[in-house]
């Protein structure tokens, strides 16, 4: 029985961690050297300097590509690091589709950092697939997906937009962070990267930043691998192994969220407070068929529009105990917060830009009676 016949959790706890050759260690080591002793020039075991490779970030990228099923993958030092280097494989005067709900640091990369050197963006609805067409030009080089999106938990059919980008020579990356690889795999669906934030579910602890791309075309990888050497957004040796060591429960911990989430947007859906509950595993979600297709489960993040509004929305954020006021998103403890004035400020008075009645709960693992009684008493108050 191979490693690729494994399931996911087998994979994700020995998938590039074999045991230490030297000690038995059945845990990666952390190799902390910064340079490799070659036998003669150009001769050595497969290290030469670590900005270039390092033996704990290769297990790393072993492990997370083995869960994406890519042939390829690369870890960054975080998840906007990632971006970048994909970002950056663009020209000035090429251009980029993004969602109409996409992530206010993907916009901010995109239209504020590289629109400035010459990188041209269109924002369109990614369900509307003719609209999708339309916004493709000759020089379009990407398509930005992101499902469920940040902060509106929409659902985008990863497939049908492959099918449309790549009837013009464009590729899709998708941002697969609120999925995980646990819950979608973007690459079997058509799409040529997926990027992540593993800062979030990856890491799943909300202690060490992080990022990664996974892809199954060489073109793509040896370019990527260039710049990531290049320009030297690598992680450190123990942000590798924080990470290994988060991987190897997201199984578990993922259909935990999942549980939670599922328990939260049923009772929310039934609160006289709250206008209108987005989370795909709800069966009024508009993207609750294709999830149900392309998901394995629905995810651990939900959102919602308070019916009062923007101030009864910060109220709400400011009034919980066990939901925590903080930005990101995907650790063990449940954390709440208001994106328009957080983590989607940057996309103020853009397109992109969120209802300030929106609230956003990454849900954790805590006992679900627990969240609920907090909710209750935070939309009480």
């Amino acid at each position: 029985m191979s490693a690729g016949d494994w399931g996911f959790d087998t994979r994700a706890i020995h998938v590039g961690q074999e045991p230490d050759e030297a000690t038995g260690a059945i845990t990666v080591p952390i190799h902390l050297a910064t340079t490799f002793v070659q036998a003669a020039p150009g001769q050595h075991q497969g290290f030469e300097y670590a900005r270039t490779s390092n033996p704990t970030r290769v297990a790393l990228e072993r492990c997370v590509a083995g869960l994406e099923g890519a042939e390829h993958g690369m870890a960054f030092a975080s998840g906007m690091a990632a971006e970048d280097a994909v970002v950056g494989m663009m020209r000035p005067g090429d251009h980029v589709v993004l969602g109409t709900d996409a992530y206010g640091g993907t916009f901010r990369l995109i239209a504020r950092v590289y629109g400035e050197r010459g990188i041209e963006w269109s924002a369109v609805d990614l369900a509307d697939l003719d609209a999708l067409a339309g916004a493709i030009r000759p020089e379009t080089r990407q398509i930005w997906v992101e499902t469920p999106t940040n902060p509106m938990l929409a659902v985008v059919d990863i497939a049908a937009v492959a099918d449309v980008a790549h009837a013009s020579g464009v590729d899709v990356v998708v941002d697969n962070t609120f999925a995980t690889p646990y819950l979608q795999n973007p690459l079997e669906l058509g799409a040529d990267l997926v990027v992540h934030s593993t800062t979030k579910y990856l890491g799943g602890h909300s202690d060490v930043v992080g990022g990664f791309i996974a892809v199954n075309r060489d073109d793509l990888a040896e370019r990527l691998s260039f710049v990531q050497n290049a320009v030297g957004a690598v992680p450190s040796p123990f942000d590798c192994y924080l990470l290994l060591r988060g991987v190897k429960t997201l199984g578990v911990r993922m259909d935990r969220h999942c549980d939670n989430a599922q328990a939260v947007a049923k009772f929310l859906a039934g609160h006289p407070a709250i206008d209108r509950v987005l989370y795909p595993g709800l069966s009024d979600h508009p993207g609750f068929d294709i999830a149900s297709q392309q998901m394995r489960r629905p995810g651990g993040m939900v959102s919602f529009i308070h019916a009062g509004g923007e101030a009864a929305a910060v109220a709400t954020v400011s009034a919980t105990k066990v939901f925590r006021l903080a930005e990101s998103l995907g650790a063990v403890e449940s954390l709440i917060e208001q994106p328009s004035t957080m983590t989607h400020l940057s996309v103020a008075d853009s397109p992109l830009a969120v209802d300030p009645g929106l609230v956003r709960l990454s849900v954790g693992i805590e006992s679900i009676e627990d969240l609920l009684a907090d909710l209750e008493q935070a939309l009480g108050s």
